[in-house]
């Protein structure tokens, strides 16, 4: 729906497409499209959970899970989702080199536990990246999760670890 970075806000909105517990980064990118480049992994993505989104997710939807996203490998599929246009993954709870992966991608993870079970598929959710609030909009609900440190923050507005480095290159001698 719709991205608001304007001074110190970061707003994301758009349509949850929500999937179960225990999702590995294979169901998310098949490893079949992985190999075959970018673009037909974009016509591919999630497909195995949610045959539409490939379709019809829309820039800044909200990828929305269970507990335990992201198990099984070290394949970075937040960046694949960031591709598409995954505006923020909100999740009950995701295996660890997910979450990094998806902060080293530049794509905010809200760990928020048993209240994602309060939002289905088709809510439209707006994500205050910078508060740590999301709002289902279509319900009404609030859930308010901490705010990232300041170092995370840090990587997540420069797009992620990579453009990060880049931008701060001259700090440390050995990037100089």
């Amino acid at each position: 729906m719709e991205t608001k970075v304007a001074g110190h806000e970061w707003i994301v909105e758009g349509t949850a497409w929500k999937v179960g517990n225990n999702v590995n980064t294979e169901s998310i990118t098949p490893s079949r499209w992985l190999h075959e480049g970018r673009a037909p992994m974009m016509e591919h993505i999630g497909e195995l959970l949610i045959p539409d989104f490939p379709k019809k997710a829309q820039k800044d939807d909200i990828w929305v899970a269970g507990t335990n996203l992201g198990c099984s490998s070290s394949r970075n599929a937040p960046l694949y989702l960031k591709y598409k246009g995954v505006g923020a993954v909100v999740c009950d709870s995701a295996a660890r080199i997910f979450y990094r992966n998806a902060i080293n991608s530049g794509l905010p993870i809200f760990d928020i536990g048993q209240e994602a079970k309060k939002i289905k598929t088709g809510d439209t959710i707006r994500v205050d990246v910078k508060k740590g609030l999301i709002i289902n909009v279509t319900t009404g609900e609030k859930i308010q999760t901490r705010p990232f440190p300041d170092f995370i923050m840090a990587i997540l507005e420069a797009g992620g670890i990579n453009e990060y480095i880049i931008a701060h290159k001259n700090q440390y001698e050995l990037l100089k």
